[in-house]
């Protein structure tokens, strides 16, 4: 078993544990696929044999009063802090640094998925998620999360909004 850190509960059968029981008290249908590592979110996709935009990135958000977020966004999208302020109601969030962001979800960046996370945090979903199934992180590094987006929506309650932009190209 590859640990994650020196800690055993941080060890992918701990972390995948903690996912899957968390899923099945909210009654979620999940699938947690090992994958090999990818350069990219089209390699990724290609790895997966889904389009890009089926891989979901759950972003933690830091509020202004320490509290937390989490925004899920489609590849190929990044949040639009305009609209995710409107929606949450604040004039100001950000990206906390990767050591906040484990103390306030239990799970490192790139591995991070709503459920299981230390605190159920609430939940601001793109709107362009509904209806399908999605990859998302799965509390471990190498592996992937399958569920129904709108029932993650529906078992956690979260806000489905208009919240990203089409990212910018890279060089």
């Amino acid at each position: 078993m590859i640990s994650t850190s020196d800690s055993p509960a941080a060890e992918p059968g701990n972390l995948h544990a903690r996912v899957t029981d968390a899923a099945e008290s909210r009654g979620l249908d999940i699938e947690i696929r090992e994958r090999p590592e990818a350069r990219s979110l089209f390699e990724a996709a290609e790895l997966l044999g889904i389009l890009p935009s089926g891989i979901v990135k759950t972003l933690v958000v830091k509020r202004s009063d320490d509290t937390y977020l989490f925004a899920l966004v489609p590849g190929g999208r990044s949040i639009s802090w305009p609209k995710l302020r409107a929606v949450v109601g604040v004039n100001k969030l950000r990206l906390p640094e990767p050591d906040l962001a484990l103390a306030a979800t239990g799970y490192e960046r790139g591995t991070i998925v709503p459920i299981g996370s230390t605190t159920d945090w609430p939940i601001y979903a793109d709107e362009s998620i509904v209806g399908q199934r999605i990859a998302m992180g799965a509390g471990a590094h190498g592996y992937s999360l399958f569920v129904d987006a709108d029932d993650l929506i529906a078992a956690y309650g979260a806000t489905v909004a208009d919240i990203s932009v089409p990212e910018e190209p890279r060089d």
